[in-house]
């Protein structure tokens, strides 16, 4: 039990280590294999961050589209724009009409002008809907963040286990290696779900968000992981940067409707 419990924290380290700038001890023992299971933690941690910034924010009377736009950035400076990284990559690959290309050009580490354009449309996206979020929704903006922070890396660990890998080698090659089943993805499905029942129970006058953000969060994650396979006909480290992006982004826009 104990040495069950001593991973865990290897792995909770090793993922700070991996997918943040933030700093880590070099005395912890860092447990990198299976990392991606516990990904959407880490995206509750990041969430959970965000939030007290945010919150920092409005009580000293900020304006709610400047410190949107504060928190998107600190997002960003956070996971050291990994996961946007992947998705300009990834828009350059698309755009290519070849197929057989797609792959050659993701590899490239220049940045295309469909790259850019889509960084610049996330990064809108993101903070035009935190700011309308801000209105009505200011007190639940934390659980907001966190929501959004964990399903897109929940996302990300459903096509690691349900899609091929097409590289033999890249930056997401030993995520593959690790994560066979889509079993690995359940714990914290259960936590994501967890975290809308508590909402709604500190909440229940407003049902729609918790409720829409498990229900629109899950099937935001899946579609896009989908989409991407089915454009690809696989995953890459990029695509996975990629699906965490924009399942953040459009999982932001739609909580505006609720």
């Amino acid at each position: 039990m104990w040495t069950t419990f001593n991973r865990f924290l290897q792995q909770i380290a090793a993922g700070i280590a991996f997918y943040t700038c933030l700093p880590v001890p070099i005395a912890w023992t860092l447990e990198f294999h299976g990392i991606a299971q516990i990904a959407p933690l880490i995206g509750l941690l990041i969430g959970g961050l965000l939030g007290l910034l945010d919150g920092g924010l409005s009580w000293v009377g900020m304006p709610d589209l400047t410190r949107s736009a504060i928190v998107i950035a600190s997002w960003i400076a956070i996971t050291g724009g990994l996961h946007l990284d992947g998705a300009m990559d990834t828009a350059d690959g698309l755009a290519v009409t070849n197929p057989e290309r797609r792959l050659e050009v993701m590899i490239d580490s220049a940045t295309g002008a469909f790259g850019a354009m889509a960084a610049c449309v996330l990064v809108v996206l993101k903070t035009v809907a935190l700011s309308d979020l801000a209105g009505n929704l200011s007190g639940d903006r934390t659980f907001i963040l966190m929501g959004v922070a964990g399903w897109g890396r929940w996302g990300q660990l459903v096509a690691i286990a349900r899609f091929p890998y097409l590289k033999p080698t890249g930056k997401g090659a030993f995520h593959k290696a690790s994560i066979r089943s889509i079993w690995s993805a359940v714990p914290t499905l259960i936590v994501l779900l967890g975290l809308s029942g508590v909402e709604l129970l500190l909440n229940p006058d407003r049902p729609l968000l918790p409720i829409g953000m498990a229900v629109s969060g899950g099937t935001i994650a899946l579609l896009t992981g989908a989409w991407f396979n089915h454009k690809l006909g696989g995953q890459t480290g990029d695509t996975y940067g990629a699906i965490v992006e924009w399942t953040e982004a459009l999982l932001l826009g739609l909580l505006t409707v609720f």
